[in-house]
């Protein structure tokens, strides 16, 4: 690899002082994955092979209680900002916003200038910065990463695309992909595979610096495994036959190794609110069954395909002498998905004349595929529902952190925590000072994320109230209590209680049963609300509200 001959000759060149240099503070890498489900890697339990963050898990923490947004662009919005995504811009998806939200402050679509972000704030502190992957927090120039404090940086501006090089978009409406070079609008080149690609622009990036013996953050945003499903040949034919038992009998299979590792108690089990509407695996006729295992052993290429990229990177840190001072947090922006893409406006026409989506093309390019309602909630085992959802299984993702304040390599770490909580970690590790109340002459507002380095070592965060709005689906967590409203079938279209320390897959309701806990929970979402400039009004959307599987529709 030419990247391997380069590092290799600069550590000859004398450069092991600049890498010695960097180390007084700790380099930043976030890897995030785009949909994936809590129990699909190794070491949550899952049968996909992702043997390198499995390692990772094995040299740091699995986070069981990690939180993001219910979808991807508001978590991105959260991880950048320290803030809840109503203050930074993204209250609402941008494709999504609805009449009442539209110029209101907290719905601009893209990450406004209320905040900070991570990348300015670390540049500003003497960091180099990269991100290449997914943005989704802007379209134009003007409001791409070169302009929010990255040095370098390679990005798809939309939510999501061929992963393949024929740069077809997600949505009828907007068809083709827009990358994006330090701001400059690209062509993504011949034989482009996403996962590869923005690694290789990752390691390119931080190779071309190291000479300036400054420590980087760098922020890879993979498209994987966000639909369209696609992965190169060699991974299909790993999983060919892997899911011909279906879904209920692969769900069991995690749930007793997420027991056996620990992550979950003995007593818990799944909580599939969708069971009895949506068809379960022997209710499919044979040519849907040979559909749905396909469906799944696309998506489970995807995610091995992913996790050997990273292995490249690691290994690159590892020849280059970076990675022992590297911090790295892997997780993935919200639940796995199991919306319908043909839910998007104009899709269902679309998908069906514009791909080949015949069983033999499935996953190649040409295809766009997704993988159902069913396989998604097998991917969020043991926990009910999904992406869009204010449910566990919407925004309790894997997570995994690997750096040397870790003080029991291997374990597992059940502390609450949230996307909000990375840029406040980062800068006390940093030694930098968060900027607010001004920033570069605008006025900016403060984190209300916290520093989890103390959860690393082993300490109990304090108690708080985090609080999710989005399409009018809402949340509260305080400890182990929580509040959940979504209208119905979702929900109740009323606020429900769990306790999530007896009941992790929110199957009891305790509302009635404790007016006063609900009462000061309440309150609690009140000041939230407040605090967030949070709207409330009628949404009318598609995507997120109806959740088919053939001809049976859960609604």
């Amino acid at each position: 690899m030419k990247l391997k001959h380069l590092a290799l000759a600069a550590l000859t060149c004398g450069l092991i002082s600049a890498t010695s240099q960097a180390a007084e503070r700790p380099n930043f890498l976030i890897i995030m994955a785009d949909d994936l489900g809590y129990s699909d890697l190794g070491s949550y339990g899952g049968e996909i092979d992702t043997p390198n963050l499995d390692a990772l898990a094995s040299e740091g923490l699995r986070l069981t209680n990690f939180h993001t947004a219910p979808t991807c662009s508001p978590t991105r919005s959260m991880l950048l900002s320290g803030t809840d995504s109503h203050i930074a811009g993204l209250g609402n998806m941008a494709e999504l916003v609805q009449p009442f939200q539209k110029g209101q402050p907290g719905y601009e679509g893209y990450l406004n200038q209320r905040v900070a972000n991570l990348a300015e704030v670390l540049q500003d502190g003497g960091y180099s910065t990269y991100t290449t992957g997914k943005w989704h927090l802007g379209r134009t120039e003007e409001l791409s990463p070169k302009h929010r404090g990255f040095d370098r940086s390679y990005i798809l501006v939309q939510g999501g695309a061929s992963h393949f090089d024929d740069m077809t978009a997600i949505i009828s409406v907007d068809p083709k992909a827009i990358y994006r070079e330090d701001g400059k609008q690209v062509e993504v080149p011949k034989d482009f595979f996403s996962s590869a690609f923005h690694t290789d622009k990752l390691m390119e990036y931080i190779e071309t610096d190291r000479e300036t013996g400054k420590p980087f953050f760098a922020l890879l945003s993979y498209t994987a495994p966000h639909w369209p499903l696609h992965a190169p040949d060699e991974w299909l034919k790993k999983y060919e036959g892997r899911y011909a038992a279906g879904y209920e009998t692969v769900r069991q299979q995690r749930l007793e190794n997420m027991q056996r590792l620990g992550l979950v108690s003995a007593n818990v089990q799944p909580h599939v609110p969708m069971q009895d509407v949506l068809p379960d695996w022997d209710q499919l006729t044979d040519e849907q069954k040979a559909r749905e295992a396909r469906s799944m052993e696309v998506y489970a290429a995807m995610v091995d395909n992913m996790d050997h990229h990273i292995g490249r990177l690691f290994a690159y840190l590892k020849e280059t002498g970076q990675y022992d001072n590297t911090f790295v947090i892997f997780m993935s922006d919200n639940g796995a998905d199991g919306n319908s893409p043909l839910g998007l406006p104009g899709n269902d026409v679309w998908m069906n004349e514009a791909f080949d989506n015949s069983l033999e093309n499935m996953g190649r390019k040409g295809s766009y595929i997704d993988y159902g309602a069913q396989w998604a909630q097998v991917g969020s085992t043991p926990l009910p529902f999904f992406k869009g959802t204010t449910t566990q299984g919407g925004f309790q993702v894997p997570a995994i952190v690997r750096h040397a304040s870790v003080t029991q390599p291997g374990g597992i770490n059940r502390e609450v925590m949230h996307v909000m909580d990375i840029m406040p970690s980062f800068l006390e590790l940093a030694g930098i000072k968060h900027p607010a109340p001004e920033f570069k002459g605008r006025p900016v507002e403060p984190m209300q994320g916290i520093s989890v380095i103390p959860a690393l070592q082993g300490e109990a965060l304090p108690e708080r109230a985090i609080g999710w709005e989005l399409f009018g689906r809402k949340a509260l967590r305080k400890g182990d209590w929580k509040l959940s409203w979504m209208t119905a079938p979702y929900g109740k279209g009323a606020w429900q209680m769990f306790d999530l320390g007896e009941d992790p897959t929110e199957s009891r309701d305790l509302a009635a049963a404790q007016p006063e806990k609900l009462a000061e929970l309440l309150k609690d979402w009140d000041a939230y609300v407040a605090r967030n400039n949070v709207l409330e009004g009628e949404f009318n959307i598609r995507y997120g509200f109806e959740t088919c599987l053939y001809k049976s529709c859960f609604r």
